[in-house]
């Protein structure tokens, strides 16, 4: 089974359907034309043999906001696993807004996550992902992330980091830093600034490389300021 999120627009009433796995998604009150979602964990997380799925599905002129009321802690695995994927999926000018709460890789853990989006033209994401390699006084275990996005039939977006504790201490990677923040925007972009990349197309990457999470200066958009 998947968490599953599916949003669909409507004159009347936004339409929300909502279903449990590993995280039990639950509505909060919102303006209008915005549907906000809190993401609950439904057990302990992450252990190893977790398979976490979370979909998200949003159709025509309305806003996801999704909210994590807690951080996600990936504890030691003793040899085995866990993976976490999630599958976005916006179409008929939907758009969507995910700041993540810390996603925290604890010593012997051994994580894959996967990010896939697909946007119809005219859609937005805005997302935030804040990966912590290992607790305080920790070095944290192995996690290996892919993103692949794309707007319309157009690739936007494909990276894969290999943070395993072998290879993320390289210069071109964390260094000595513990911390990746990341916002990334598709279907528009962020302002220039020097520590952004702007996407071949519509989207942006900010990132942060810090010792500790708190240090981020990526800070949560005004609701006024989001790009639909």
């Amino acid at each position: 089974m998947s968490t599953r999120i599916e949003v669909v627009a409507d004159p009347v009433r936004d339409r929300c359907l909502l279903t449990t796995d590993h995280l039990s998604p639950r509505q909060l009150p919102g303006a209008a034309g915005v549907v906000r979602v809190a993401l609950v964990a439904a057990g302990a997380l992450l252990l190893a043999g977790d398979d976490v799925r979370i979909e998200i599905a949003v159709s025509g002129a309305v806003r996801l906001e999704i909210v994590e009321t807690a951080g996600t802690v990936a504890y030691g695995m003793r040899g085995g696993s866990a993976r976490w994927d999630i599958d976005i999926r916006l179409t008929d000018g939907a758009s969507l807004q995910w700041y993540a709460e810390p996603f925290v890789v604890a010593a012997d853990a051994d994580v894959t996550r996967t990010t896939t989006a697909r946007l119809a033209t005219g859609c937005t994401a805005h997302l935030r992902e804040s990966l912590v390699l290992g607790r305080q006084g920790e070095t944290g275990g192995v996690l290996r992330t892919a993103t692949r996005a794309w707007l319309g039939e157009d690739l936007l977006l494909a990276e894969d980091l290999d943070l395993s504790p072998d290879t993320r201490t390289g210069w071109a990677v964390l260094g000595t830093n513990r911390c990746l923040d990341t916002v990334t925007t598709l279907g528009f972009r962020l302002p220039d600034d020097p520590q952004t990349l702007q996407l071949e197309g519509p989207g942006s990457i900010a990132r942060r490389l810090v010792h500790e999470q708190h240090q981020s200066t990526l800070n949560r958009p005004a609701s006024a300021s989001y790009a639909r």
